[in-house]
């Protein structure tokens, strides 16, 4: 609250992931509270506060499916890992840090601040928010707020209690009746939670002015823009099938020659099973020229050479690239979009919530 105040901490979400002898734990905040400059971002590694292109492009590819173009994360976050796999000396005022395994905390950065934010409905418990697992918990929301009732009104009747019992007996079910029905709507309720666990958005209710879908769940009525909500699922259905079956390259019917310095024809050298992972197939031809002969399908119109440049920058920078799944997940993106269903189009309650 100190360092970002009261309404980051209402915003922020705090976790803890570890793996592979790495910690990290801190709180990041909603997309909602997004920022025009990146100035509240704060990660320390083994408590000194640095600042690294490494954790910068890390948590921006965790973020880049649930923030606009020009928006910026704020987060608080702790890195710890042991001191022999990071070198704190690469700057003379200490701001700046090298992880020897570079790929390694990228990939466990992205993946730790990617599933926290993929919560649907934000299980991990808000920071500074007391009320959040009461609000979450029915049960213990129950308990905890009173129901409003009305005072019962005293009855005056001349004739005995038993009179009306006996002549109400037959509405009422016999006690193992009474335990059966107790056991169904406990199980209809779970079924009901359950149900509500997998669809955090609810059930659809109605369409409205062909735009918006009108769903209901446990907290009340949620409204959702249908055409927004379909492009997300496709998104996502599209990067999973691509995760799945690898980046596939398409050869190139006239390969492209590029010339290059001599320490960027050795690093394609190095890393050639990086390339062949990104979907390219280049080839070293002579001491400072190389060969594209493949790019990834999806990118298969794309500029050979400045991509093999801006791999190679990255390469020279990061100690690895990125550059070209996030190219491709634009093109998905913009796939995702042309293939969803579009305003004024009539939904069946079905359609709606599939």
């Amino acid at each position: 609250a100190d360092l970002l105040g009261g309404t980051f901490l209402d915003e922020a979400l705090f976790f803890e992931h570890a793996a592979a002898g790495l910690r990290l734990h801190g709180w990041v905040a909603r997309p909602s509270f997004s920022r025009s400059q990146a100035d509240m971002q704060h990660f320390y590694v083994n408590r000194r506060m640095v600042r690294d292109k490494l954790v910068t492009h890390a948590v921006r590819q965790a973020y880049q499916d649930v923030l606009y173009h020009g928006r910026h994360p704020a987060y608080v976050l702790f890195l710890e890992l042991d001191p022999t796999l990071v070198d704190v000396n690469v700057h003379p005022t200490k701001h700046e840090v090298r992880f020897r395994e570079s790929r390694l905390v990228h990939d466990f950065l992205f993946r730790a601040l990617h599933d926290v934010l993929a919560e649907p409905t934000a299980s991990v418990r808000a920071a500074g928010d007391d009320d959040a697992v009461t609000r979450n918990d029915p049960a213990i929301a129950a308990e905890a707020t009173p129901v409003p009732r009305q005072h019962g009104m005293a009855l005056h009747v001349a004739e005995r209690r038993a009179a009306y019992q006996a002549a109400t007996a037959w509405q009422m079910p016999p006690p193992s009746a009474m335990g059966a029905v107790t056991d169904e709507l406990v199980s209809d309720r779970q079924e009901s939670a359950d149900a509500e666990d997998l669809h955090p958005l609810g059930f659809a209710i109605a369409q409205l002015h062909g735009v918006y879908v009108l769903a209901q769940n446990r907290d009340g009525l949620v409204v959702v823009d249908m055409h927004a909500a379909h492009e997300r699922i496709t998104y996502e259905a599209f990067k999973r099938a691509r995760a799945g079956e690898g980046i596939k390259s398409q050869p190139l019917l006239v390969p492209v020659t590029v010339a290059v310095s001599r320490r960027e024809a050795n690093l394609v050298e190095e890393n050639s099973g990086v390339f062949s992972e990104l979907g390219m197939e280049v080839d070293r031809r002579g001491e400072e020229t190389l060969v594209v002969r493949a790019l990834p399908a999806l990118l298969r119109s794309a500029d050979a050479e400045r991509l093999l440049r801006d791999v190679l920058a990255d390469l020279v920078v990061h100690g690895d690239s990125w550059r070209i799944l996030e190219q491709i997940n634009e093109v998905l993106a913009t796939m995702a979009c042309h293939t969803s269903v579009r305003a004024n189009r009539r939904l069946g309650i079905e359609e709606m919530n599939a």
